[in-house]
């Protein structure tokens, strides 16, 4: 068992990559589209100018995640994000999506991958490691 524990920094990489790319592409779909974007969250009752943050999130935040740097704050980020997504957009149509729209299962899924990061941060390929001597936090 000792192999696994050994590969733990490479599953917390494939981790990182998986949601990173996930969320760049969610974010840059709606920072290239922030007009609908805004529309969308008003209709959703959410004021439009958390479409600034919400895309932002996304986008810069997946940006971070696939580096591994400030990791901690930017899973944070993106959990909350996800979150009121599944929440807003996605509770309604339950888990699968029974009622014809998305479920909540895809976003259910990556707010799993940014919690758990929040807790095991980026691990040592990443730059949080190289640069911060292993955390998402500067050390005192």
């Amino acid at each position: 068992m000792r192999i696994l524990d050994r590969l733990q920094p490479l599953a917390l990489l494939v981790m990182r990559l998986a949601l990173g790319a996930i969320m760049v592409s969610h974010g840059y779909q709606k920072i290239t589209n922030l007009h609908q974007t805004a529309g969308f969250m008003a209709n959703l009752g959410i004021p439009h100018w958390l479409a600034y943050v919400s895309s932002c999130t996304e986008f810069f935040g997946g940006l971070l995640l696939l580096a591994g740097f400030f990791t901690r704050i930017a899973a944070l980020g993106v959990c909350v994000d996800l979150i009121v997504a599944i929440s807003k957009v996605h509770w309604h149509n339950g888990l699968r999506g029974s009622s014809g729209g998305p479920g909540y299962e895809f976003p259910l899924a990556a707010a799993a991958l940014a919690f758990a990061l929040i807790f095991f941060g980026a691990g040592s390929i990443s730059l949080d490691h190289i640069l911060r001597g292993g955390s998402g936090f500067k050390r005192s």
